[in-house]
């Protein structure tokens, strides 16, 4: 296979923001791809040669990027950087440079499809000594071959900044349409949420149909997406959802990992957080633990990893336990900062997939999963606090204790028979129930950086407010709730642009719906923590809209950043459109409320 027949392929796909359509764009493209390629294509389509939990990345920089344009165009490097100041994407630098140069170089080899494989595949392996300039001249060797197109996709490739708007969620729809049918599109969708690879999903589906999708398992190394929980604003509202009768655990105000065990020679531990990164080395006392203690050969369980006072037999609060994200001085960090895990579910255990089984029996298997540890001063694993619940009164005994232990609140979690872990969902099997809900609006708001507008006085020179998004699954776009420019204190401004750099757009993302325009835009990537007073109708924002009234979306009154950067998800893990209508109608006299402003922050 040609590469150009995947770059006219993106080319389509950018061309349009339907996502009917680029479902069709797409299945219409993946029938002719060799199922052995179609794993690599799906990888490609996102700007990586692996699932997202691969640790290996292609990772090159924009001005490293640049370098090699400069070096086929045969540009002065300030004319390069001068195009890329004004488009903002290096890909589109590519094409224009090489466009013209195109026009007056002999005809070369077509690019195909396994050399730019191989050579991507010696850029992201490249290391040590002089490895920029060796990743530089790897990807000079295929611009020079590759047509004006081709070259706007290979340098966004390797940026990881693909912009054409193709999500998990289409291509999904796209091979339901490709290899199987509609209906058959959940479980599809099922084999992607315990495996989180595409890619293999694909492969086999393009191989051996619907039947070798089914016989897709859970195993240890490829993570499973989380199951999430739902929200009620009252503990009688619980219990009656439950009819009486429930689980409740503590609410861990820490980091959630899901840990993968395996011993014997080929043996490892690997803690994946809620956005598939690898966390291993910032627990490496945890993962040891784990691994010591696993009765068995193999297995996956879920927990909270908690930062801990060994002293005093304290949990201690969110920010402690982040320490232990830093890349450097780990082994002073691991003694600085005792941490213990939490674990609240087991999902897999030697062969046995424990996700379509019961909450009731997956406790219980997790339970008698570890031994005690016997050596080091304390135990580093543990199982999170958990009671069964059966009247109000004793909800709030669990949940004032919960509180009281410095939790951040309680999950309830059914009992029925029918209480499956379900990956990637978000139901009520489970419902989570914090002290915020006390207040006027339930919960905080996990939202996407989209845009940034500069700012003024004492704010000069840097970004004053940011434009914020939420998510729909259903469409696979983003879709404006507020300008948020309260709650920042200074060396979060300062050090705000660099975090948004490699996010930059000039353009409004093709995956974003908004009406509100900022000074600078930023494609969907870093994920902010937002609190408000309330959720109002809009007719500026377009979270929902059209879901509660034809002309008006949902924003949020007031927003205040709280000080904490979800680096544990990924844009399409933010607040979705559901939960954000699901606020407003939790929200009491929403008759009453007045649209929000344009320009509130």
């Amino acid at each position: 296979m040609l590469f150009s027949e995947i770059a006219k392929t993106f080319d389509r796909l950018e061309s349009t923001t339907r996502r009917l359509e680029m479902t069709d764009i797409l299945a219409e493209f993946i029938k002719t791809v060799n199922p052995a390629e179609l794993r690599e294509v799906v990888y490609l389509s996102v700007g990586r040669l692996h699932p997202d939990f691969c640790p290996l990345e292609l990772g090159m920089a924009d001005k490293l990027v640049l370098k090699a344009i400069v070096s086929v165009s045969g540009k002065k490097q300030s004319d390069v950087d001068e195009m890329w100041i004004k488009l903002g994407d290096p890909g589109q630098v590519a094409e224009q440079c090489i466009s013209k140069k195109k026009q007056m170089t002999l005809f070369s080899e077509p690019l195909t499809f396994q050399t730019v494989i191989d050579v991507l595949s010696a850029i992201e392996v490249t290391t040590g000594k002089d490895s920029q300039d060796k990743k530089m001249k790897l990807l000079s060797r295929l611009l020079h071959e590759s047509s004006a197109v081709e070259a706007r996709y290979l340098c966004r490739i390797v940026t990881g900044r693909m912009r054409v708007g193709a999500g998990s969620m289409t291509l999904m729809d796209a091979l339901a349409i490709a290899f199987a049918t509609k209906e058959e599109r959940p479980e599809i969708e099922r084999a992607f949420n315990i495996t989180c690879d595409l890619g293999l999903v694909a492969e086999t589906l393009a191989a051996g149909g619907m039947e070798a999708v089914k016989k897709i398992k859970v195993s240890v190394g490829s993570p499973v997406k989380v199951m999430l929980a739902e929200r009620l604003r009252t503990l009688p509202e619980i219990m009656d959802k439950f009819e009486g009768k429930c689980a409740f655990e503590y609410k861990y105000d820490g980091i959630r990992v899901q840990a993968h065990i395996k011993k014997g020679a080929d043996g490892f531990v690997k803690l994946y957080s809620r956005r598939l990164e690898d966390l291993t080395s910032n627990f490496p006392d945890i993962a040891e633990a784990l691994k010591n203690q696993l009765k068995g050969n193999e297995a996956i369980i879920e927990g909270e990893c908690v930062a801990y006072d060994p002293a005093t037999n304290t949990l201690k609060p969110f920010q402690n336990v982040t320490h232990r994200r830093k890349k450097h001085g780990m082994s002073q960090a691991v003694e600085e900062i005792p941490v213990r895990i939490f674990m609240f579910d087991l999902l897999y255990k030697d062969g046995t997939d424990y996700t379509l089984t019961s909450y009731s029996h997956r406790r219980l298997m997790l339970e008698t999963s570890f031994n005690d540890n016997t050596e080091g001063p304390y135990d580093l694993v543990g199982y999170s606090e958990r009671e069964i619940i059966s009247t109000e009164e004793h909800a709030q005994e669990f949940f004032d204790k919960a509180i009281a232990a410095k939790c951040e609140g309680i999950m309830a979690k059914a009992l029925t028979d029918s209480s499956i872990y379900r990956a990637g969902s978000r139901g009520f099997l489970w419902i989570k129930y914090k002290k915020d809900y006390t207040q006027a609006l339930v919960d905080t708001f996990d939202l996407a950086v989209v845009g940034a507008f500069y700012g003024m006085g004492k704010r000069a020179g840097v970004y004053g407010a940011l434009l914020m998004a939420s998510y729909d699954p259903d469409t696979g776009r983003f879709g404006t709730t507020c300008k948020l420019g309260t709650g920042f204190d200074d060396a979060f401004l300062a050090a705000l642009p660099g975090m948004l750099e490699a996010y930059k757009s000039n353009t409004k993302p093709s995956s974003l719906d908004a009406e509100m325009v900022p000074d600078v835009w930023f494609l969907p990537g870093l994920v902010l923590e937002v609190t408000a007073a309330d959720i109002s109708l809009s007719p500026i924002h377009t979270a929902a809209f059209g879901t509660i009234k034809e002309d008006s979306g949902l924003g949020l009154r007031f927003p205040r950043f709280t000080g904490k950067v979800r680096d544990d998800k990924t844009p399409e893990q933010c607040t979705t459109f559901e939960e954000i209508k699901e606020f407003y109608e939790l929200q009491e006299e929403r008759d009453v409320q007045e649209p929000v402003d344009a320009v509130e922050e």
